[in-house]
């Protein structure tokens, strides 16, 4: 089942509005799309509140955009814009555990030579050697003419989650 561009991204926003906090910037901010925010915080403590015994707090901010062709360039452009807007809004400090950036490119066509870009695309980092946590770099592309969901490395699972969300039976 082929899907254009729009239509798979319409899609990605009413699968993400139940877990994330979406800002849509329609055509105003291209290539970017929309940002989708996820906060999450998580406590134990003992006999009352006042007694934490620890806390974890992770984020993922996934960053979509809309490219009509990707080329070497739009890929190195949408990282780029990802990976600095992402650094942040990182709230980075004692308890903070993990966060994710994913850059999801939709596009209908794009050059083999992007592609392969994104699967050797490989960042991480850890704060204060790890007592802060870390950050990775989940990237992925849906290319609509071709059915293709294609990822780096850390970004296997978003390509996991896009497959089904797009192309299972319901």
């Amino acid at each position: 089942m082929k899907y254009r561009r729009n239509e798979i991204i319409e899609i990605l926003l009413k699968s993400y509005v139940a877990y994330y906090d979406i800002t849509d910037y329609g055509e105003e901010r291209e290539p970017l799309r929309a940002l989708c925010e996820y906060y999450e915080h998580a406590e134990k403590y003992m006999v009352s509140k006042k007694v934490s015994l620890w806390s974890a707090d992770s984020e993922e901010f996934i960053f979509l955009f809309d490219v009509p062709h990707l080329t070497m360039d739009a890929f190195m452009q949408c990282k780029e814009l990802a990976y600095q807007e992402g650094m942040e809004r990182l709230h980075i400090g004692p308890g903070h555990m993990y966060s994710y950036i994913t850059p999801i490119i939709v596009c209908d066509t794009c050059d083999e030579d992007a592609v392969k870009a994104l699967k050797k695309c490989h960042i991480y980092k850890s704060f204060h050697f790890s007592l802060h946590g870390w950050m990775d770099f989940h990237a992925a592309v849906v290319i609509g003419d071709s059915d293709r969901i294609e990822s780096n490395r850390a970004g296997r699972t978003t390509a996991k989650i896009l497959k089904k969300v797009l192309f299972s039976k319901i």
